[in-house]
């Protein structure tokens, strides 16, 4: 049988539980309610809500935990969290978190911030895995690091490898240089590129790289580069306007 209990505090509460695999969650809100069981728990907090388990922190303007031993973590309006464990900072508009999986998903106007590596990304849906520090980002992907703005419609962050990798329409931008592929990846520590599949680009050389040539250089001179894997692909750059 199920109780139902309702809080209601005009100032800061705050309480310490100790559920999964002992674990502590500290949470405070300036409202609580919530419904009791023998298998399952649920307790929502409202105005000012903040979690925090042993991996995350979590700041929204609606906090739910439910699931046995307070499993699942759902945040609401306003979400700004913390990966406690390497200090990745982010900030949406929906978030669920699962502590036994360790893996959150962010919607709604993501916007992740590795300052450890200085990458900072924006999606709108970013799922990512404490575990294996990867984070999969979809829609409207753009990653900046260092010279690099990258954007595509699917992209894999491997933060322990620092390697990204992108699907869907992925661009590359380097100052001036341009970069196209069906699938981009790059590499953040070393800054190589690897382009695969109808392959486009453009390089901007300067005056002094150029004056070795015969004829006299202007200010700039900037190289169209295109490639093409299989006749297929050549067949379909004749019949019709490439996407990219």
């Amino acid at each position: 049988m199920k109780k139902t209990l309702i809080f209601t505090v005009l100032t800061f509460i705050a309480i310490s539980v100790q559920p999964l695999f002992a674990e502590e969650i500290t949470f405070s809100a300036n409202k609580m309610s919530g419904t009791a069981g023998n298998s399952s728990n649920k307790s929502v907090l409202t105005g000012n809500a903040h979690v925090k388990t042993k991996t995350m922190e979590i700041f929204a303007d609606t906090i739910e935990l439910s699931g046995k031993d307070f499993r699942r973590i759902s945040a609401e309006g306003n979400v700004k969290g913390l990966n406690l464990q390497n200090n990745m900072e982010f900030t949406c508009s929906s978030m669920k978190y699962d502590r036994e999986t360790e893996i959150a998903t962010l919607e709604n106007g993501v916007h992740l911030v590795d300052s450890e590596n200085d990458v900072t990304a924006d999606a709108e849906i970013i799922e990512y895995n404490q575990k294996t520090d990867i984070a999969v980002m979809q829609i409207q992907v753009s990653i900046l690091q260092k010279e690099n703005n990258c954007t595509a419609a699917y992209a894999i962050y491997r933060k322990n490898q620092q390697v990204l990798e992108m699907t869907g329409n992925p661009k590359i931008v380097q100052g001036k240089d341009t970069f196209r592929a069906q699938d981009i990846t790059l590499n953040l520590e070393t800054q190589e590129i690897t382009l695969d599949g109808r392959v486009k680009g453009s390089i901007t050389t300067t005056k002094e790289q150029n004056s070795s040539a015969a004829e006299k250089p202007s200010e700039s001179n900037t190289a169209d580069l295109s490639a093409t894997e299989s006749n297929a692909d050549k067949e379909n750059s004749t019949g019709g306007t490439d996407e990219q």
